[in-house]
């Protein structure tokens, strides 16, 4: 009997020394093995992310630079003056805009003379349509201005100054006056602010970082930078019965309209094209006018004509970028004529309007059929000029290329076909590459908070490469600016815009693909107590005995 309870005893103390092996494996593979292979294969990969260069982009202090040239014909300086030649200068203007936004004019002006091949140029008798400037290639941004003496046959007497269609321009010196460099110095200003940017277009540029209290209502008119744009020209003929009508258009397109889209694709990618609705009217009954014998469409009826239209274009729908539309509308026989007045009752020269950001209409009156006339539809043929010189001036006010007014006895080059003058080409590239680089900062600092307010977010590396690449692209930018480079700047800020929308916009950042804790929680504790619980029963049964079987020891001893 003894022997076999020993025996017994001997087989439960094995049986339990197993079971404590066996809860003390079974905790160690968890704790050792389970846990970190589970950490590690649901933890959230997060690739790091610049966040105080993106910080520092919050703060913008823009500095541009505009490099200028003043070339000095013969005999227009005093000798004492002319002596100093060559010499530099700077001169800056600031324009704080709000605590994390300024804008810093940096002007870096030489003085030098003329070479022979510029004298030579100089020297020539012009009229007032023939003037011929010496030739230049002067990179963008930067500008060209020659002074000549006060008897220079080179510029009609009655004007004293001369803006190019290129980057240069003409000042004719004062006589009479001992200090020309003083009376220069004033004239260099005025160029400047017709030729180079304004304040206000820079402003303008960050209308999305500044109260609009502070702006006026230019900035309303153009579209915002993009890095592309769409031209559709639409003829609305809501009477086909009455009018045939036809349109060159795609004469019109290459005569008048690519030539200005030739210079304009430098700053975005540009498509252009056209179509005719038919039946297509504008939604806007107009008010007939007995004493003109003709329909008004009156400034307060303008609003609500778009949207009836643009129901029936279809363009924008299925367009990636900004819309431009162009509407010619070809008035119904029963409403015909139809004018637009303006908010004083004013007829509009052109019978035309346009809207912010959206496009402009036009509307095209037919002569009425004389008396004898029975066969319909009559033949329209649309005067493409008239039409096309109404829609290009609506182009550039759309685009933000908005008229300078020039100084007093001031003449400006006639651009001819190109539409666009080198200057006005800078002045935008300013505006887009001040408005490019702001855009970066501001989608960047969302990001940024985004992805620090949700933590369970993916950072992928290509998604952290794209930012690493905008934040470079924008700190390019912005040190082109300051030296004076804008083509290069211009290019890094869009390269900058992007790789920020691209990073912004990655299908990986969706945070509804993540599941929140709680709902983690809830997946998990299923899984993870039935098989947790008994291993931590029997650790809490192990440390019991081992504990009571201390105490026994201690007994007997």
């Amino acid at each position: 009997m003894a022997a076999s309870a020993g025996v017994t005893g001997a087989v439960d103390a094995a049986e339990k020394a197993r079971g404590k092996y066996a809860a003390l494996s079974f905790a160690t593979i968890a704790v050792v093995v389970g846990l970190p292979l589970w950490w590690k294969t649901t933890a959230t990969d997060r690739a790091s992310l610049p966040y105080s260069e993106i910080a520092n982009l919050d703060t913008l202090e823009f500095q541009l630079t505009v490099p200028i040239s003043v070339v000095f014909a013969k005999g227009t300086l005093p000798g004492d003056q002319e002596r100093k030649l060559p010499f530099r200068e700077s001169q800056e203007a600031e324009t704080p805009l709000n605590p994390k936004t300024s804008v810093t004019a940096h002007y870096q002006i030489s003085y030098r003379r003329a070479t022979p091949q510029e004298e030579q140029a100089l020297s020539q008798v012009s009229g007032q349509d023939d003037v011929v400037l010496p030739a230049q290639e002067a990179p963008a941004g930067s500008l060209t201005i020659f002074v000549i003496p006060p008897g220079s046959h080179l510029l009609p007497q009655v004007a004293t100054m001369y803006i190019g269609k290129h980057r240069s321009a003409i000042i004719r010196a004062p006589g009479g006056t001992a200090d020309v460099l003083a009376v220069v110095r004033t004239k260099i200003q005025q160029v400047t602010r017709v030729m180079s940017f304004s304040a206000e277009s820079i402003t303008g540029a960050l209308s999305d970082r500044i109260p609009i209290l502070h702006l006026g209502t230019e900035w309303k008119r153009p579209f915002k930078s993009s890095l592309g744009y769409e031209i559709t020209f639409s003829l609305l003929n809501p009477d086909p019965k009455t009018h045939d009508v036809h349109w060159d258009i795609e004469g019109a397109i290459r005569r008048y309209v690519e030539p200005l889209l030739n210079k304009l694709r430098s700053v975005a990618e540009i498509s252009v094209d056209s179509q005719i609705l038919y039946y297509a009217a504008l939604g806007v009954t107009p008010r007939f006018d007995a004493s003109s014998s003709s329909y008004i469409l009156g400034a307060h009826s303008l609003p609500h004509v778009i949207n009836p239209v643009e129901a029936r274009l279809g363009s924008s729908a299925a367009s990636l970028f900004p819309v431009l539309n162009f509407l010619l509308y070809v008035p119904e026989r029963l409403h015909s004529p139809l004018y637009i007045q303006d908010k004083d009752g004013a007829a509009v020269s052109t019978n035309a309007f346009h809207s912010p950001r959206w496009g402009g209409i036009m509307v095209y009156n037919v002569e009425p059929e004389a008396a004898n006339e029975t066969s319909f539809p009559r033949r329209v043929d649309v005067d493409m000029v008239r039409v096309m010189e109404v829609f290009l001036a609506q182009l550039r006010l759309l685009f933000g290329i908005l008229p300078v007014p020039l100084p007093e006895d001031a003449l400006l080059e006639s651009f001819g076909n190109e539409g666009l003058s080198a200057w006005e080409l800078d002045r935008l590239l300013w505006a887009r590459t001040v408005e490019n680089v702001a855009t970066v900062a501001t989608t960047l600092t969302s990001l940024a908070q985004l992805l620090e307010k949700i933590s369970n977010i993916v950072i992928q590396e290509d998604v952290a490469s794209q930012v690493f690449h905008a934040v470079e692209s924008a700190q390019k930018a912005l040190l082109d600016l300051g030296l004076g480079h804008l083509e290069s700047a211009f290019q890094a800020s869009k390269e900058a815009v992007m790789s920020s929308e691209r990073a912004f916009f990655d299908p990986s950042l969706l945070h509804l693909l993540y599941f929140p804790d709680d709902q983690k929680f809830a997946i998990y504790i299923p899984l993870f107590l039935p098989m947790a619980v008994p291993i931590l029963l029997s650790l809490v049964k192990i440390l019991r005995e081992a504990r009571q079987s201390k105490k026994d020891s201690t007994k007997m001893d």
